[in-house]
């Protein structure tokens, strides 16, 4: 259940990066792939047993059309090697969390830099393949699914959703929605702002607001219906209304929906060829100078 989540997460997440990569201010290239480590769970041989795989770096999941997808690479294959860099070879300390599957999906793209990466894995019938990948461009945003919690957030750099969250019950468009609240976040630069500045005097309200109101213009370019932002809020909120819609630093759902639906407008006039360029189009409400 937790492959299956976390694959779902991954996708879409990455149909989002990939779709604005061309309006985001930070990016970065991408082959289109997740993996995970067996020493992160309690019994990696049982894992190492269970998803067929010959090495600790399993392939947890592949994004629809990426380079890894095209070039064959497919859930439960195991990484061997990166640019000729044993994997064995990349660790990351002595802990045995997430820590080594980072190292590991940062050596991807630091390879990739260059516009290709060459990785080599095995299949679960044993054939061992080793192919050049063409990295895509993509926003400069993980998405990664968090054990035991139910919560969503984001931290400048990462999108995290916690496996409980009652988001993977909706609709992929709701969902991807979601997704592109805690994505605006980061693309808009509210992390570091609300560290430098401070939570009072209305600025998470702002962040918010301006979130809310960016949903639709990424839905749009990755071909998701722009009005799936307002679906979401309207699912969500009065079944949760003792969470954050309810939070004196967040204005209220049906409020939210207000502030979301107004966009819409605004993005049909300008949306060209199922694209929209809400880098020159969008107009934040937060004023970064207070």
């Amino acid at each position: 259940m937790f492959q299956s989540k976390e694959g779902v997460l991954f996708r879409t997440g990455y149909r989002l990066a990939v779709a604005n990569a061309a309006y985001c201010d930070a990016v970065k290239p991408s082959v289109g792939l997740l993996v995970h480590d067996a020493r992160a769970y309690a019994r990696p041989d049982a894992v190492r047993t269970t998803f067929g795989l010959a090495g600790d770096i399993g392939i947890q999941s592949v994004a629809d059309g990426s380079p890894a997808s095209l070039a064959g690479i497919g859930q439960n294959d195991t990484l061997l090697a990166i640019d000729g860099i044993d994997i064995a070879q990349i660790e990351a300390g002595e802990r045995k969390d997430w820590v080594r599957a980072s190292a590991i999906a940062d050596q991807i793209e630091k390879s990739a830099k260059d516009g290709t990466v060459i990785l080599e894995w095995r299949k679960p019938d044993g054939r061992v393949i080793n192919l050049p990948l063409a990295a895509q461009t993509v926003c400069a945003s993980r998405f990664e699914l968090l054990s035991g919690k139910d919560g969503a957030s984001a931290d400048g750099e990462r999108v995290l959703i916690g496996e409980n969250f009652p988001g993977f019950t909706y609709s992929e468009p709701e969902f991807a929605a979601l997704l592109a609240h805690e994505m605006a976040h980061n693309l808009l630069g509210h992390i570091p702002y609300l560290i430098e500045r401070g939570n009072g005097g209305g600025r998470v309200r702002m962040t918010e607001r301006d979130a809310d109101r960016l949903m639709p213009w990424l839905l749009v370019n990755a071909g998701y219906d722009p009005a799936a932002a307002a679906d979401f809020m309207r699912r969500w909120g009065p079944r949760h209304g003792g969470w954050i819609f309810r939070n004196r630093s967040h204005d209220g759902w049906d409020e939210r929906v207000e502030l979301i639906e107004a966009e819409l407008p605004a993005i049909a006039a300008v949306t060209r060829d199922g694209r929209v360029d809400w880098r020159n189009h969008f107009r934040p409400l937060l004023d970064k100078s207070k």
